[in-house]
């Protein structure tokens, strides 16, 4: 089947990441996307959900910075050790993403519980909003990672798997275990899927100096961050992140 792309540009909407800032999104929606076309813009700063490819396009402002962690030289600290060890008695299954009544729950349980801790917009999961989202697109490269605590689901880590790269998509898990540190340990896990698949990095999405909340992601290191916006024909300039990042 052949690849079809379609590209738009999105209209400026209030920034979700820094107040006082507005946003612009460029899209491509792409039909039978192969996982070398994605594996080239994922490393010029493209994300994914489900048929849908984003980068940010704002004029004035530059601060969304694709983030990712060099894969073979990464080591868990202290904190990420004692995280692993909280979670020691999770099952972990890794499966093509599938849309249940399990998921949507979960899904507006973690939602609902952003909103009254961060004021997240509100956000409920309708099926067809999230098979677009999650289920749909993920052609060869995409799973899904559940966490069980005695086969009960209590966090759902989407992710793609690409020729040199594993690329975290999106996580939500169940508030009631948020002192598990599961935001973290998911993470962990899908570093370690990347080493399974002998990859050189893993991609943690858009990191935001000035946003307190995107913080934890510059605590995976090494990892390098992408300088600009480079076109589809321009060669990615990834520079090292600074130890305080």
């Amino acid at each position: 089947m052949r690849e079809v792309i379609r590209e738009r540009m999105g209209e400026p909407e209030e920034c979700h990441y820094l107040p006082d800032r507005l946003a612009r999104m460029r899209y491509r929606l792409i039909d039978h996307c192969t996982a070398e076309t994605y594996q080239r813009m994922l490393e010029r700063g493209w994300r994914r959900f489900g048929r849908l490819f984003f980068r940010h396009a704002c004029t004035t402002c530059q601060e969304c910075r694709s983030l990712r962690v060099e894969v073979e030289s990464f080591r868990p600290s202290r904190t990420h050790r004692r995280v692993e060890r909280r979670n020691q008695d999770l099952q972990i299954v890794v499966q093509p993403p599938p849309l249940t009544r399990e998921h949507l729950a979960l899904y507006d349980r973690y939602h609902d519980d952003m909103n009254r801790r961060k004021g997240w917009p509100e956000r409920y999961s309708e099926p067809f909003d999230y098979y677009l989202t999650f289920v749909q697109g993920h052609g060869d490269f995409g799973y899904e990672i559940l966490y069980l605590a005695e086969d009960r689901l209590v966090c759902v880590a989407l992710v793609d798997v690409l020729p040199r790269a594993v690329s975290a998509v999106y996580a939500f898990y169940d508030p009631a275990e948020r002192s598990r540190s599961l935001g973290t340990f998911s993470i962990l896990k899908q570093i370690e899927l990347a080493q399974k698949h002998d990859v050189p990095h893993f991609y943690l999405g858009y990191w935001i100096a000035e946003n307190p909340s995107m913080a934890y992601k510059a605590f995976f290191r090494p990892h390098q961050i992408l300088e600009g916006r480079p076109a589809f024909n321009e060669r990615p300039e990834w520079q090292p992140g600074s130890p305080s990042d």
